[in-house]
């Protein structure tokens, strides 16, 4: 089974979270951060990740610390039930649009041990949803990325509605981690040539 629990307190936060990535899409989430927890019940839902995660933190200074902190242990959670990526495809990609545009956001991740953001945006794009923005956003994923090991490249084509955006960017980061973790029986050892991930 894969599965990952991670904790982690500071002075800041306190965050657990329990993962399993061949789960059915349940999600008991509880952030503080109503919109990210929105997103993140999408995300185990499209994912097909099982997921819960408890955080509580400053939010009296502001969300900042809490939101980057659920990234960093969601990723760890990732790393953690990859195990040895053995078997894994590695490769993810999707594309998903909302309501207002045909191809609003596209996310394509690599499990390559190398970690790394790209996050673009159209400058016209402003804005928030219930206190949470596409910043916020970033944030979220470059703590997700930098604590997973992933490669991850998100770009918001276009849109009007920054609820839209932001819930296209999660649903197609869902869909590509699913894709990325899944088994492929045909692959033997770790998908490297180098032998190792």
């Amino acid at each position: 089974m894969r599965k990952a629990m991670i904790k982690r307190k500071t002075s800041e936060t306190n965050i657990a979270v329990k993962l399993n990535l061949g789960g059915s899409g349940k999600s008991k989430i509880k952030t503080g951060i109503g919109f990210l927890d929105h997103m993140l019940t999408l995300f185990a839902k499209h994912g097909l990740f099982d997921l819960e995660i408890k955080a509580s933190g400053d939010l009296e200074v502001d969300r900042h610390h809490t939101n980057e902190d659920v990234g960093i242990c969601l990723g760890q959670a990732f790393a953690k039930a990859l195990k040895d990526k053995k078997g894994i495809s590695r490769y993810g990609f999707c594309f998903v649009p909302m309501d207002e545009s045909l191809a609003n956001a596209r996310v394509v991740l690599d499990i390559s041990a190398r970690p790394s953001l790209y996050f673009n945006k159209p400058a016209s794009i402003k804005g928030d949803c219930e206190g949470y923005n596409i910043q916020d956003a970033k944030e979220f994923f470059k703590a997700f990325a930098g604590n997973s090991g992933i490669n991850m490249h998100v770009d918001i084509i276009r849109g009007e509605d920054t609820h839209h955006i932001i819930e296209a960017v999660f649903k197609a980061f869902a869909r590509a981690m699913k894709d990325a973790v899944k088994i492929d029986k045909r692959v033997k050892g770790v998908p490297s040539t180098k032998g190792k991930l």
